[in-house]
Formats: C-alpha cells, sequence, structure tokens
C-alpha cells in the first residue's frame, strides 16, 4: 500500500487525489468498534483485559488498533513476535508487552532493549532467561504451561523444576491455552482448567491467565485474574453464531471492505466467464468485473464453478460471484439488479453489512481469524473515530 504524501501544495494534492482515485479497493476499520468490544468484554469480568494484537493485529494494522484498545483502557498486550513487540512499543512506550512465540538463544538483549516480556514455554527458554537476568539485571517474563493443548508450553512434571530455576526473573504472569473453548461441551475444557489449577499451586502469588475470548464465556472460573481476548475484539463471535449458547455477545463488526467495478458486459447464452469456462450463461448476463481476487484475501474457493459460489452486494442487492475468483478479479452476475447501479467505478460490497467476516470464512471453508489476516494492503485503508473523524 502507497502511504499518503503529506506535500500541502496542489500538485501534491492533485497527485494524492489521483491515487485515491486509482485503488481497486477500499478497506474501513472502524476503531470505535474495536475499543467498544473491548470495553464489552470488561463488563463480563473482574479480571484485567489485555488484548492480543498479533499477526499486525489480526490484519488490521497495529500501530492504529493498539492506541485505540488503549485509549479503551487496555494496558497488557500479546503480540506473537518481537518484531511485532518492537513495533507496539514504538507507539506505545509504557505498556506492558508478552511475546507469545518466547525467547530463541541469543535474542535475549532485544528483549530487554525494548522492554518485553517473553513467555517462556520450556525448559531451556527459562534457563537461557534466568542466565541472562543473573548477569544483566532482573527482567520479568511468563511461564507457559501445557495444560493439553500439546503446542507450546512446557510440560507439567516439569513446573517444580522451573520454579527452581526462575530464580533470577520475575515471574509475572503464570498462563496456558485452551484447544476447545469454542466447544463449551468439550470435557477437554474442564480437564485444562483443573490442570492449570496445580499448575498455579506451584505459583500461588504469580497472577494467572487462561482464557482467550472463547473461554471468556465459558464462566468466571477461567478468568482468573487476566483475560486474553484476540477475535472478539474485532467482531468474531467466538461460538460462529449471531450469539453464544448463553446469549452473550454480539460483538460489533470492526471491517468493510469494498471492490470497485472496473467493467460491465454482456455475455450471450452459452458463453463462459472466467478462467477454465467453469461459468456459462443460461441466459442472457450481465458481468460485472471487481477489482479484487485472492491476492486481497477473497478465496478462490468463493467462485462458482458449481453454482454454490456465494454473493457480493451493490446498493444492498446480492450479485452472485461466477466463474473463478483470479489472482486480482471477481466476476459477479449483475442481470437482476437495476442497470443503474452497476456502473464502472462503483463500488461492490465484499464484507460488511450484507455478511461479515465470519459468514464469508464459514462459506470459504474456514473462519473469521484467516479472512481479516489475509486482506492485504491493496486497499485504501481508513481508519474510522467514534467522532466521524476518519484518517488513512
Amino acid at each position: 500500500m502507497r502511504d499518503a504524501e503529506t506535500g500541502s501544495g496542489p500538485e501534491d494534492t492533485a497527485r494524492d487525489a489521483a491515487f485515491n482515485a486509482a485503488y481497486g479497493g477500499t478497506l474501513t476499520i472502524h476503531l470505535d468498534a474495536i475499543a467498544d468490544n473491548y470495553r464489552l468484554i470488561c463488563t463480563e469480568t473482574k479480571a484485567e483485559v489485555a488484548a492480543c494484537v498479533k499477526a499486525d493485529g489480526y490484519g488490521l494494522g497495529l500501530v492504529r488498533v493498539a492506541p485505540a484498545l488503549a485509549t479503551a483502557g487496555c494496558k497488557t498486550f500479546f503480540v506473537a513476535t518481537v518484531e511485532e513487540g518492537g513495533l507496539l512499543r514504538s507507539v506505545l512506550p509504557d505498556t506492558t508487552i508478552y511475546v507469545l512465540n518466547g525467547l530463541f538463544s541469543g535474542s535475549e538483549t532485544i528483549f530487554a532493549s525494548e522492554n518485553l516480556r517473553p513467555c517462556l514455554s520450556s525448559l531451556a527458554e527459562v534457563r537461557e532467561w534466568s542466565t541472562y537476568c543473573a548477569a544483566e539485571g532482573t527482567r520479568a517474563a511468563a511461564l507457559h504451561g501445557d495444560t493439553g493443548i500439546h503446542r507450546l508450553g512446557f510440560a507439567l512434571e516439569d513446573a517444580e523444576t522451573i520454579a527452581q530455576l526462575a530464580t533470577h526473573f520475575e515471574v509475572a504472569l503464570v498462563m496456558s491455552h485452551l484447544a476447545c473453548a469454542d466447544d463449551p461441551s468439550s470435557s477437554l475444557n474442564s480437564t485444562q482448567r483443573d490442570r492449570f489449577e496445580k499448575l498455579r499451586g506451584i505459583f500461588p502469588k504469580v497472577p494467572s491467565s487462561l482464557a482467550n475470548t472463547s473461554g471468556i464465556y465459558l464462566g468466571s472460573d477461567f478468568h482468573y485474574d487476566l483475560l486474553r481476548p484476540g477475535i472478539g475484539l474485532y467482531g468474531g463471535n467466538p461460538y460462529g453464531t449471531a450469539l453464544n449458547a448463553d446469549g452473550n455477545p454480539h460483538f460489533k463488526p470492526v471491517v468493510t471492505v469494498a471492490a470497485r467495478i472496473m467493467q460491465v458486459s454482456h455475455i450471450e447464452p452459452g458463453e463462459s466467464v472466467g478462467y477454465g469456462a467453469t461459468f456459462v450463461a443460461k441466459r442472457p448476463t450481465r458481468v460485472a468485473t471487481l477489482a479484487a481476487g485472492y491476492a486481497d484475501g477473497y478465496f478462490r474457493r468463493l467462485g462458482n464453478p458449481g453454482g454454490d459460489g456465494t454473493s457480493v452486494h451493490i446498493n444492498g442487492q446480492a450479485a452472485p460471484v461466477i466463474g473463478r475468483v483470479s489472482m486480482d478479479m471477481i466476476s459477479v452476475d449483475v442481470t437482476d439488479l437495476p442497470e443503474e447501479a452497476v456502473k464502472r467505478g462503483g463500488f461492490a460490497e465484499l464484507i460488511g453489512p450484507n455478511l461479515s467476516a465470519g459468514e464469508m470464512g464459514r462459506a470459504a471453508g474456514t473462519f473469521g481469524y484467516e479472512v481479516l489476516t489475509r486482506l492485504g494492503y491493496r486497499y485504501k485503508r481508513t481508519y474510522t473515530l467514534g467522532n466521524g473523524i476518519s484518517s488513512s
């Protein structure tokens, strides 16, 4: 994505206007909705509510999303990598930042210089951080135990040994991660909670954290001292439905995505659209070609080789996707839409009031997390605030 020019002369203004006119699509990110989703979660608990902003703030722009959350009251953030942590530190110099991917040997100095807290998931990491802090001074870290997801996390039988090794640094948090929190009926949820209780018993004075967005709504006995919501902040419902099983919450949607109409054409019965000729017209058909494709996060699977594709929306009216989604283009059937509603240079809604990111994900055989993180940087991005001010 091209950064906006800051010049103030007429040539700069004209250049900016030309670039704005040239964008093939728009991605509007509603920062006020993200902040409102954070505040909603805060009403559900007595625990501190942190924010997971990994993967560039779930694809929406870490340096814009995190300050909005901080303004809403968030004081603790989780990222995946040191690079993300350093970027976040540049915009929030005084906040607490945990790095979920933990520590690689030799990376200790960057954690120290950026004031980042590694989430230590193994005996080796604990030894390395302890050795570094013994030589350079005490610093904080989280201890990440595996209670059943079998991804990251030290084995619980190593917890006593880790407690003995963790003498030269501050253990600021004990944490684990739920494998099936999005399925309230899974017995693994209570199994992991019971195992986590045993882990907490080894570190009785240390704050603890277990729940992600879905885990929050399993009940207050999963909350402990710190919650780590992710997808809920960005409008995703943890259970994939309008409301979860208990009628809890419907998070506000935070993105609107639209693609420009590049061309409107007409084809006759028997003529095809797109690669592989997978769509063949059965009637005289009006086709709109949109400036977005799988390079912009519109999944190839959403194409319509078999008549089961999804739709975009133009002026609130559905236009079915026809033919294969290509890298830069989508074709849609606009035969049944008023001709005056479909014009070159107009917009078609890909994600918005008529189709959420979660609904698009389900249509593509995935979920809202992947939709958001694949949107990319070819859209013109606009960030809206609650007072009506917008910035790009």
